[in-house]
This record gives C-alpha cells, structure tokens and sequence, in this order.
C-alpha cells in the first residue's frame, strides 16, 4: 500500500516537522508514505468571491496534476463523514482488501477545496467539527494513519 498526503502550502513550524517526521519513520514498517505540499495562491486583502474561487481553482489545479488516476482520494474537509479511529481503521482495511492500493489524502488551502477536487474525491473525510491549523491537521492525520495500521494488526497502541 502507498500513501501520498497533498497539502495545500509549506508546513514551517519546527516541532510539527519533528512530529510528521516521527509518524512517517513509524510508518515504514507498514507502507510507503509520501508527503506532497503544493504551493498555496496569495490571497489579496479584503478578496472578492471571484477572489476566493480563483484562488481555491489554482490550488485545485495543482492538487489535482499530484493525483494519479488509480488514487482512492480521501479529501479532508470539515463537511465530511467523521469516523472514531476503530472505523477509520476498518474503511481502509475494507479497501485494501478491495484491490486499493493507493491512497491519497488531501489538506486544502485556507479557503477549502476547489469543485474540481471536490468532485475527484472518492470520500470525504472530517476528522472534528473543530477548525485546526493546516499544519497540524497534517500532524494529526498521520497519526490516525499509523494507529489505522496499528489497530488492523492487532497491535498495541490503540487504547
């Protein structure tokens, strides 16, 4: 199994690259983990709806030129289907069984996602009703990444 995290922008703070750092070396035992960060569009003060429609389309663009056509999409937005970690778990373990093989998780910009990545999505995915940063949601993810593989084993970990 591969897993690709597309995130919209530069993570710049030092102790959640340690982190992200930590999850991705953790989950070598387990599968191929590659982090891609596209570049995130200036947003001009006080945008427009246009504005903030451009903006959201060029960062589409380039998350959806890092999307292979065999990626099973996970986009992560507040809007989604939220799952407790057991079920997280499960849904991956169903689609690997399934022939997936190829996972690709999507952190939007500020503004969210574009229609374009919104309609190449094959689930959405709410990890809190909570807002977070980013760059910590990529932190976050990971984690529940390596205890998805964790729980699937049997392992301990997950309490």
């Amino acid at each position: 199994m591969n897993v690709r995290i597309i995130a919209v922008g530069k993570l710049k703070e030092k102790y959640l690259k340690t982190g992200i750092d930590e999850y991705v070396k953790r989950l070598k035992g387990y599968t191929k983990v590659e982090i891609v960060e596209v570049a995130d569009e200036r947003i001009p003060d006080n945008p427009s709806e246009a504005d903030n429609v451009r903006v959201k389309d060029k960062e589409g663009e380039r998350v959806l030129a890092r999307i292979g056509p065999r990626d099973h999409v996970i986009l992560l937005d507040v809007g989604g289907k939220m799952l407790d970690s057991e079920e997280f778990s499960s849904y991956l373990e169903t689609k690997m069984t399934g022939g997936e093989s190829s996972f690709t998780f999507v952190l939007g910009g500020s503004l969210g996602h574009s229609p374009a990545v919104y309609q190449r999505a094959d689930m959405k995915l709410s990890m809190s009703k909570m807002t977070f940063p980013h760059q910590l949601a990529r932190l976050i993810l990971l984690e529940q990444i390596y205890r998805a593989f964790k729980i699937m084993r049997h392992e301990t970990y997950h309490k």
